[in-house]
Formats: C-alpha cells, sequence, structure tokens
C-alpha cells in the first residue's frame, strides 16, 4: 500500500542555478503532475495537446494557446486528457529578476493569471519563447538582459489580457487600487510569503515603515489587522487543501503557516465553523 506524500514544493536551488535567477523547460506532459507549489515564479505557455489545470482548487481548461503565470502562494496540478500530450514552455524566475515596478503591478490584486491566446496570437508567442530557448542554450554575455526585455514584455502582455478580461466582468479592483502604496507592497509580501514565519515588524520593514505607522496604514487600507488578515490567508490556503488534496491535516497546518495543530483546528472551527477533519468529510 502506497503512502501519500502530499503536495511537493519545489524549490530554487533544486530548479535553477547559482548564476541565473531563471530557466526555461519544454516539458511533455503525459501524465498526471501532481498537486505542488514553488518558491519561484512560473510562467508556462501550452503549444499542444489538453488537459485540466487544477488551480488553487479551481480546474481550468488546458488547450493550444493557453498561458498563466503563478507565484510562490499558488498551489497546482497538471492533467493531460486522455490519450493526449501537453507541450508546453514553463519558465521560471526568482522574484529579483524581473525589474520594479512590474512585481507590484503583476501582483497588486491576484496572485495567478490564466489566458487563452487565439491563433493569430500563438505563433507570435512560440517565436518569443523558442528566443529565450536558443538563447539560453548557445549563452553570451548580453543573453540574460534580452530574455529579461522578452520575459518582461510577455508578462505585461499576459497582465494586459487578463485585467481586460477583469473589465469586461466588472472586476476593476478598486478596493486595491484605493490602498496606499506601501500596504499594497505589504500585502504582496504577505501572499508571497505567509506560509514562512510572518511579523509585522518584518513586513514593516519591508515596505519602509515604522511597525505602529504600517499597523495603522493596514487597518485603514484594508479593513483588517495585520495579524486577523494573515490569519485569513493562512486558513484559506489550508481550507483549499483540504478540499482538493488528500494531505493529512497535520501537513495542511504547517504547509499553511500555523506553528501548532492545536491553533490551527481552533482557528478553522471558528472561521468554518467545522473542525478540518469533519470539514473534510462534508
Amino acid at each position: 500500500m502506497s503512502v501519500y506524500k502530499g503536495p511537493e514544493r519545489l524549490t530554487n536551488d533544486r530548479y535553477m542555478t547559482l548564476s541565473a535567477p531563471f530557466r526555461l523547460f519544454k516539458h511533455s506532459i503525459d501524465g498526471l503532475i501532481d498537486t505542488h507549489w514553488h518558491e519561484f515564479f512560473e510562467m508556462a505557455f501550452v503549444v499542444s495537446g489538453s488537459g485540466t489545470h487544477m488551480l488553487n482548487g479551481v480546474p481550468l481548461r488546458l488547450t493550444r494557446g493557453a498561458a498563466f503565470l503563478l507565484s510562490p502562494a499558488d498551489f497546482h496540478s497538471l492533467e493531460p486528457d486522455p490519450g493526449e500530450t501537453l507541450q508546453l514552455y514553463d519558465f521560471i524566475f526568482n522574484d529579483h529578476f524581473i525589474r520594479e515596478p512590474l512585481p507590484e503591478l503583476l501582483f497588486d490584486h491576484r496572485t495567478a493569471y490564466t489566458h487563452w491566446y487565439v491563433e493569430e496570437q500563438i505563433a507570435e508567442l512560440e517565436q518569443e519563447y523558442e528566443r529565450i530557448w536558443e538563447e539560453s542554450i548557445t549563452w553570451q554575455p548580453e543573453s540574460e538582459i534580452l530574455i529579461q526585455g522578452t520575459v518582461e514584455r510577455l508578462l505585461i502582455d499576459l497582465f494586459r489580457k487578463c485585467r481586460a478580461a477583469d473589465q469586461q466582468q466588472g472586476s476593476d479592483g478598486e478596493p486595491y487600487q484605493a490602498l496606499q502604496s506601501a500596504v499594497r507592497k505589504g500585502l504582496i509580501y504577505i501572499q508571497h510569503h505567509f506560509r514562512e514565519p510572518l511579523s509585522l515588524e518584518e513586513v514593516a520593514t519591508y515596505c519602509g515603515l515604522s511597525a505602529n505607522y504600517f499597523s495603522e496604514c493596514f487597518r485603514k487600507g484594508t479593513g483588517s489587522t495585520f495579524q486577523s488578515y494573515l490569519q485569513e490567508v493562512r486558513l484559506q490556503f489550508a481550507r483549499s487543501l483540504i478540499k482538493t488534496t488528500q494531505l493529512p491535516i497535520t501537513e495542511i497546518c504547517f504547509a499553511s503557516g500555523f506553528n501548532t495543530l492545536p491553533h490551527f483546528e481552533r482557528a478553522f472551527k471558528k472561521r468554518f465553523l467545522l473542525p478540518p477533519r469533519e470539514y473534510r468529510k462534508q
């Protein structure tokens, strides 16, 4: 009888070298890639095949022209349709690779992006990824600059496509646009680091503010205290794992950023009215 090990966390040192904060893969996926998450960002583009992308518990179709961008706050799995092989470019990078203010633009009010490009756009994107691939395998002194510019262009294009789709659906992100810049920066930092021990002082320092002033700005900007907001992010992440995986509750507790199981179970029951194990049964 096999033992379920739960979602795997893919680390920077395993998939990237110290000399380059990025890497491009050409993947051929003919079987299930089980639920996992990563320390790095991931941008993928499907060139052929079809399947399902389970992103944070939500199933999305993968077909030719599908593109998605994930942050370290996301977890996902990939599964080709029966008899299909998913062929895709998969570009991974750390948070130092793209220049400011692009990270804040991208992750101001969302962590994941998905878009389906139409056929006339697909060939152009394939050329862009192939250019990155060629530069990666025939490395020259200026290759990183060229790759960085190409990737930033792809990211901005994906951002614009998703923003246009949001506006058509009436989602304009006004509550986030009203937040002060430092608070927005803090929210992005929380989304990327909530599974780690995280203090108000650490986030305030990252945002360039004193702890007391950041706390006041955060409460005014979000309507919540820092600790309440952080706990809500952790609980929502835990709930998604409980609903979509068979990961043991104890592992979900620590994977979501909680220090002790009793604290996690009390907080979960208070928020969702059922203990984690009973919630999974429901």
